[in-house]
C-alpha cells in the first residue's frame, strides 16, 4: 500500500494477497494463542487468509485450490519447510524417517567414526527435552551446534573428553511487518510493537563483529527517521530467468539494459 503512492497506474485495491496454509494454523513456533492473532491481523490488512487448504496446480497464470477456487495471478510465493540434501539417501550413513543423521549428543554421526553432523542434516537428540526428542532444524540449534562441533574436532585431536551438546529451546520471534510481531520467548507471549522490538534486538545481537552491528542499528535507525525506500527488483520482471539460466537455457534481455 505505501509502495502503490509512487506509482499512479496502481491502485492499492488493485492488489489482493491470498496466504494458503495447508496446516489449520500458522506460526505454530509461537504458539496456538499468536498463531491466531497472527491470522487476525492478517486479514485485517485485507489478506485473504485460508487454513487446511492446498494449492492443487498453477499453470496458464490461474492458481486452483483444492477447495476449487481459482484466481489469475502473475505472482506465486512458495514457501516450503526444511528438507535435508537429497545426496545424503546415496550414502550409507544411518538416516531417520526424514532423511536427516542419525547423531549422538556430541555431533557425531551414530555408528559412524570420524564423521560428524550439525544444522538441517543433521538429526541430534535434545537432552534439554523428554527422550526421543530432536533439536529443531533451524538457526538457532545451528549456529549453536556448529560451535560444539568445531570444539569436538579439537578434543578428538588432542585426545579430550567431547563435549555435550546442550542448548534448551527459549522461544521464536517472529515480525508481521513495521512495529508488528508476535512472540513466545522464555514462556512468555508478546504482541505488536513489543514483539516487533525483540525481533529486531534478538536479530541485531546474532549479527557477528562489534563493527557489523553498528553499521547494521545506524541503517535500521536512519530508516525510522527518513521515509521508506522503494526498490524496484528488476529480477521479478523475469521470473522463469533463473530457472531457465540453471538449466542451461539463456536468461532474456531486459531491454531497459539493467540484470
Amino acid at each position: 500500500r505505501y509502495t502503490a503512492r509512487y506509482y499512479h497506474n496502481i491502485q492499492p485495491e488493485d492488489m489482493k494477497w491470498i496466504l494458503v496454509e495447508a496446516s489449520n494454523r500458522i506460526l505454530p513456533e509461537v504458539g496456538e494463542e499468536m498463531g491466531k492473532y497472527t491470522v487476525t491481523e492478517l486479514r485485517r490488512r485485507n489478506i485473504d487468509v485460508r487454513l487446511e487448504t492446498r494449492l492443487d496446480s498453477c499453470a496458464d497464470r490461474v492458481a486452483v485450490l483444492d477447495d476449487g477456487s481459482r484466481f489469475p495471478t502473475r505472482t506465486v510465493v512458495w514457501t516450503a519447510g526444511v528438507k535435508p540434501h537429497p545426496i545424503l539417501a546415496a550414502t550409507d550413513l544411518p538416516l531417520n524417517e526424514r532423511g536427516r543423521l542419525l547423531c549422538t549428543p556430541q555431533l557425531t554421526v551414530d555408528g559412524a567414526p570420524h564423521a560428524w553432523a550439525a544444522g538441517d542434516a543433521a538429526a541430534v537428540p535434545d537432552v534439554t527435552a523428554e527422550p526421543g526428542k530432536e533439536t529443531a532444524p533451524n538457526a538457532q540449534h545451528a549456529v549453536r551446534q556448529a560451535k560444539v562441533l568445531g570444539d569436538n574436532l579439537a578434543h578428538t585431536l588432542r585426545g579430550e573428553p567431547l563435549e555435550t551438546y546442550s542448548h534448551k529451546y527459549v522461544g521464536s520471534v517472529a515480525s508481521l511487518g513495521l512495529h508488528k510481531g508476535v512472540a513466545h520467548v522464555y514462556g512468555r507471549k508478546l504482541k505488536g510493537y513489543p514483539a516487533w522490538f525483540m525481533h529486531r534486538v534478538y536479530h541485531l545481537s546474532r549479527v557477528p563483529t562489534f563493527n557489523r552491528k553498528a553499521r547494521v542499528l545506524a541503517e535500521w535507525t536512519l530508516a525510522g527517521l527518513f521515509k521508506r525506500e522503494i526498490v524496484s527488483l528488476g529480477s521479478l520482471e523475469h521470473p522463469r530467468a533463473e530457472f531457465e539460466l540453471a538449466a542451461g537455457g539463456k536468461p532474456p534481455t531486459d531491454p531497459k539494459g539493467s540484470s
